[in-house]
């Protein structure tokens, strides 16, 4: 296997989803070829499932576009979810309090890498 000297990368930035819930699908597609992550997002219930399918197509172009590399050549070498800005709002609640909500983003991230095709 080799790897890249050169990194294809794709970010998506102020994703309205917590980053928790968006590990629990990245967790799914870490270390897997494209096409095999890409047909995994495709079935899961998640909701942060199609902003990640998402991502991955865009950094399989970059590196199509980049470096001639196509899909099968490619596979998830790192994916990971960071903190956004949180927006905070407030509700009324009981006898005049305020009650918070906070509202969550994500900025994910992706890098791939490349394997020789057998």
């Amino acid at each position: 296997m080799m790897e890249l000297d050169y990194s294809v990368r794709a970010e998506a930035r102020y994703v309205r989803i917590s980053p928790q819930k968006v590990r629990l699908v990245l967790d799914q597609v870490r270390g897997k070829g494209i096409e095999e992550a890409l047909a995994l997002l495709r079935f899961m219930p998640q909701r942060a499932a199609r902003p990640v399918a998402k991502l991955i197509r865009s950094a399989a172009a970059n590196a199509e576009d980049r470096y001639g590399l196509g899909p099968d050549e490619l596979y998830i070498a790192q994916i990971y979810a960071d903190d956004g800005p949180r927006t905070r709002r407030y509700r009324i609640g009981a006898r005049g309090r305020i009650k918070p909500r906070i509202r969550r983003t994500t900025h994910i991230t992706v890098v791939l890498g490349f394997r020789q095709a057998a």
